[in-house]
């Protein structure tokens, strides 16, 4: 079904102590889930992990900002992008383009890497 997003909500705890440590470049903060697939059956199941991991940072420089996330030791999310959260977006940019971002420029590694609980989550776009 499109409009449909299946992955995991960012708890406010984790959200406010990651806001803490990365302020948002950007005007426009998203900064509020990890998404797993788009166009999700509203009867899927949701993911079990409950628990990730940010271990690294990306940023063109031109108005996308994104955190990227290990989950079950992985942050492919094995469709080619990589399993993030969008944090931060200048004028005229989506949170959609964080993957490119991502892939294009790659990330910088966050010594040591922060825990994070992660809920499950279904979510209309």
């Amino acid at each position: 079904m499109s409009g449909v997003t299946t992955g995991w909500k960012l708890p406010e705890r984790d959200r406010e102590a990651l806001l803490k440590r990365f302020p948002p470049r950007y005007a426009a903060l998203v900064a509020d889930h990890v998404t797993l697939r788009f166009g999700a059956d509203e009867e899927a199941s949701l993911p079990d992990d409950r628990c990730g991991e940010v271990v690294g940072r990306s940023d063109d420089g031109e108005g996308v900002e994104a955190l990227v996330v290990r989950i079950a030791g992985k942050t492919d999310r094995g469709d080619g992008s990589h399993y993030h959260i969008s944090w931060s977006l200048g004028p005229g940019r989506r949170a959609k383009e964080s993957n490119d971002v991502i892939a294009a420029r790659g990330w910088s590694e966050i010594e040591p890497p922060i825990a994070i609980a992660l809920e499950p989550a279904r979510w209309r776009n």
